[in-house]
This record gives C-alpha cells, structure tokens and sequence, in this order.
C-alpha cells in the first residue's frame, strides 16, 4: 500500500500565476515541482504536496534520482506523475548536450566538471560514460560503455578504440559515478584507465580525463597525477 507523506501547513501561493508574472527565477523548487505536478491530492494543495516530496526525498536531486518504484510507494504518484519527473530529467539532459555539440567547448576542467555533474551526479547505480570529442574538444556523443561496478572486465578498451574510431574521435573523457557518495577513484579505476589510455594511443585518440562523480562532488583522475 502506498505510504502517505506527513504534510506541512497549508500555504496559500499560486505558483503558475507566479511562475507567469516573475519567472522561474522567481520561484522557490517546491513552486517549480507543483507547477509540474499540476494538481495536489484530495484535501492538500499541490504546493503542500510538493513540499511534502521534497521533504521525503531530500531535495531536488535525490527527487529526480528515484527510481519507479520509490516513487510509486508515496500515495498520489501514480504512473503519469512518474513519467513527467523522468521525462522532464531526460529533456533537461538533452538539452545540455544539444547545446555542448552545438555552441560549446569541453576544453576546460570546470565545463567538464559541470557537465558530468549534470549527467551522472543523480544516478544510484553505477555507471561509466565515454564522451567523444573532435579535435577543437566539441563533444560529438556521450555514450554508455558499462552499467554497474566499474571493473576491467565491463569495460574493454579495445571498446572504447572501435567506438572512438566509429564516432571518428580525436579525444575522449571517461566519467563515471559512485552513488556511495565517496568521490574518490580505486585502484581498478586507475589500472583500467592507463590501460585504456594506452589502447587508444595506438588509434591517435588523447585521453583526455577520468573523472568520478558523486552526487555533486567531481575528482579529476588527470589533475591527481592519475593517468
């Protein structure tokens, strides 16, 4: 049975109506995610509502990490409310790398480290993405290469060779993502990146970077003398 969430006091705001006159800017996150919920449940506002997911969850972040089932364990998500967090995380994704291959250059630590954030920071399972660049560090694909613990048998470096030369890359930044929160590369995740920057020498591919991500914590494995 799906577990109702303790509810804060009724607050009287309309966060469409302010969303209209001031913007997003405007809006606290609780405004932002009733606007997206649209509705609250039969005696609750939507914005208590939202306030009261929020107050479950964590915030922002751990809100939109939450798997199905998670969600579909609080009374009033049902499958479409489900969909619409999922389907507004994805677009937002999108966007960013629409807006990297088009306009912008991952050509400095800080670029790439907002990048990855954005793609991995919200995971709870682990996962290792290659980010193929051409030669002025425009991203031309971010790619899954491997889901679950990071270890040289679920990544082959002749892979990320043969997706290097398929994508027609001249650089590649390996980032993957550690939900226990612990930011920090293992031993395994050094061998396994001298072995792939090595494998993709032979090609003329520059790796670039490995990075870890942890919720909103990036370790560069090239500026700890890692690679």
């Amino acid at each position: 049975m799906s577990e109702r969430l303790p509810i804060p006091p009724v607050v009287s705001e309309r966060p469409r109506e302010r969303l209209l006159r001031h913007g997003t800017d405007a809006l606290t996150s609780a405004e932002l995610l009733a606007v997206i919920l649209g509705t609250g449940l039969p005696g609750t506002p939507v914005l208590d509502f939202a306030h009261a997911l929020l107050r479950r969850f964590g915030g922002v972040r751990p809100l939109l990490a939450a798997s199905a089932e998670e969600l579909g364990g609080v009374a009033g998500m049902g499958a479409a409310r489900i969909c619409q967090l999922a389907a507004i995380l994805a677009l937002a994704r999108r966007a960013l790398e629409e807006d990297l291959a088009r306009d912008c250059l991952l050509d400095h630590p800080v670029r790439v480290k907002s990048y990855c954030t954005a793609l991995l920071g919200h995971e709870q399972i682990e996962r290792c993405v290659a980010l193929f660049l051409d030669n002025q560090y425009r991203l031309i694909v971010a790619e899954e290469v491997s889901r679950g613990t990071l270890t040289q048998t679920s990544v082959y470096p002749r892979e990320l060779v043969k997706a290097g030369l398929r994508h027609h890359a001249a650089a590649l930044i390996l980032v993957h993502n550690h939900p226990s929160g612990l930011a920090r590369p293992s031993q395994a995740d050094v061998d396994l990146t001298r072995q792939a920057r090595q494998a993709l020498q032979m090609v003329d591919i520059h790796l670039l970077d490995h990075l870890v991500v942890a919720a909103n914590r990036v370790v560069s494995m090239d500026e700890l003398g890692l690679i």
